[in-house]
């Protein structure tokens, strides 16, 4: 099949049913007052069902689209005005699953029992004490969960994010079939690009951290081949040191830039932007740029890895002053939404919009998104951070999980009235230049100018793009070319 690479333009990623309430009104939305302004969307989890332990992220039927939604049709039609991503979830499954329901009814009779991993998969010949505090896991606790399956039979199974979300074994043939499955129907219904989600927690081996393992490179790389002989792109989700992530993308079509966030807003909260300079001369340009996501901001990515003594862009102390820094620029509502003050216990996130994580400031705000945009790689906006929306305290006090202080459910009526405020219709007129000049289809350089400052630039033939920024005086400039003379987009 045909492989044709994802556009050169911003990306919006937003669930279904929260940036208007079905995909039709998605459409709507796309077709009518955003329209032109993305190459791509990535729809977070839409199939059946939606609304279980984990906000779509454990899926009962992964083949199926959320009749509340609507159905592949809506999916196809989506994907005739804009390039569609989609989650391939190929860590674990559904515990309410067709495929877990039959194992725990018939046990180890099920043609579905070598589908789930079991704490003696792993460690056939059991597991000490250390070996299970070698395992790496984002949450507190162990990733493990006893269960009783047919006539009694007692299982350990491998549960990496919540006892609802039974990991699988990615290697044995019904998974193998399962996984492919999930592909080609993908790629029969108009989906460009997957991200493989988790996919760092998906091989485990005992006496080892179960985390990026070589064999986890070794999965990437077979699993991906399989998407690409499909026309699918592959972008991977990981949340790890630096380090890591520039190893990943040498091996992968896209990774993200998951250090960028917390950099930003540290050269913001500092004014020095000598951490972002030296991320800058490192990262992959295979990348998908993001300041927010469905999840918090993520801290670790940027910090250092106390299980390898990988020392980290930012500092520990640097990390404890960025997070105290969201919380006192969100007036304390990020406080009440991260870590032990909500039931989403994720060691490496800080649960806030981007929005308020810079105090509601419209020009940092436009200020990051410019950056974001300039930087190489492909740039993604989060629905809420599209709408630059504030944090939703009544969404987290009515469920009480940290992430939905960012979930916020738009109408299409709130849609609409948010495109309104000055601070978006700046951000709109910023995604299209970034998706129309010429020069970001030419050559990036980054000009030395400094501790407290930023300054880079894009040229391609006599097209030129130019943003620098000084983050300790607040001063800044982008300039761009059109007919022969230079424009100014934003100057202080």
């Amino acid at each position: 099949m045909h492989y044709r690479s994802v556009k050169n333009q911003v990306q919006l990623i937003t669930y279904a049913d929260r940036l208007g309430h079905t995909l039709q009104s998605l459409r709507r939305l796309l077709e009518g007052p955003l329209s032109g302004l993305f190459g791509a969307v990535h729809l977070l989890p839409f199939f059946h069902r939606i609304d279980g332990a984990d906000a779509g992220f454990d899926p009962i039927d992964h083949t199926a689209v959320d009749a509340r939604l609507g159905g592949w049709q809506d999916v196809r039609q989506l994907s005739r005005c804009v390039d569609v991503m989609a989650d391939v979830i190929v860590n674990h499954i559904s515990t309410s699953s067709p495929q877990f329901c039959d194992f725990a009814r018939r046990g180890l009779e099920s043609p579905y029992a070598g589908m789930f991993l079991t704490l003696e998969t792993v460690f056939p010949q059991g597991a000490t004490e250390q070996d299970l505090l070698q395992i790496y896991r984002p949450r507190p606790g162990l990733p493990l969960s006893a269960v009783t399956l047919a006539e009694g039979l007692r299982r350990i199974l491998w549960t990496t994010f919540t006892p609802q979300q039974a990991d699988i074994d990615v290697h044995s043939p019904v998974s193998q079939e399962y996984l492919a499955g999930i592909l080609r129907k993908f790629a029969d219904s108009g989906i460009r690009m997957v991200r493989l989600d988790a996919v760092g927690y998906a091989v485990k081996r005992a006496g080892s951290s179960c985390f990026m393992l070589p064999q986890t490179f070794d999965f990437i790389a077979d699993f991906s081949k399989q998407a690409r002989n499909l026309g699918l792109e592959v972008l991977v989700e990981v949340h790890s040191h630096y380090r890591k992530q520039v190893e990943i993308a040498a091996h992968v079509d896209r990774v993200y830039d998951f250090a960028l966030p917390p950099l930003v807003l540290h050269a913001f909260f500092s004014g020095d932007a000598r951490r972002l300079h030296e991320w800058l001369r490192l990262r992959p340009h295979n990348c998908l740029t993001v300041l927010d996501t469905h999840d918090g901001i993520g801290v670790m990515d940027a910090g250092p890895d106390p299980a390898s003594g990988l020392q980290g862009l930012l500092r520990t102390a640097d990390i404890d002053e960025l997070v105290e820094g969201i919380h006192v620029r969100s007036n304390g509502d990020s406080r009440k939404a991260t870590g032990a003050a909500a039931s989403n216990l994720d060691l490496y996130q800080v649960n806030c919009t981007f929005y308020d994580a810079l105090g509601r400031d419209d020009t940092r705000y436009l200020l990051a998104r410019a950056l974001q945009f300039f930087l190489p790689g492909i740039p993604q906006v989060y629905y809420v951070g599209l709408l630059a929306g504030c944090n939703d305290l009544t969404l987290l006090a009515r469920t009480g999980v940290g992430r939905d202080i960012n979930r916020h459910y738009y109408s299409e009526s709130e849609v609409h009235e948010a495109l309104q405020r000055p601070v978006v219709i700046r951000l709109l007129e910023l995604i299209r230049l970034r998706n129309s000049h010429e020069a970001f289809a030419g050559r990036f350089d980054m000009h030395d100018c400094g501790g407290e400052s930023i300054d880079v630039e894009w040229r391609h033939g006599p097209a030129v793009a130019r943003l620098w920024i000084n983050f300790a005086s607040l001063e800044h400039r982008l300039e761009y070319s059109r007919n022969g003379e230079l424009q100014t987009f934003l100057t202080s």
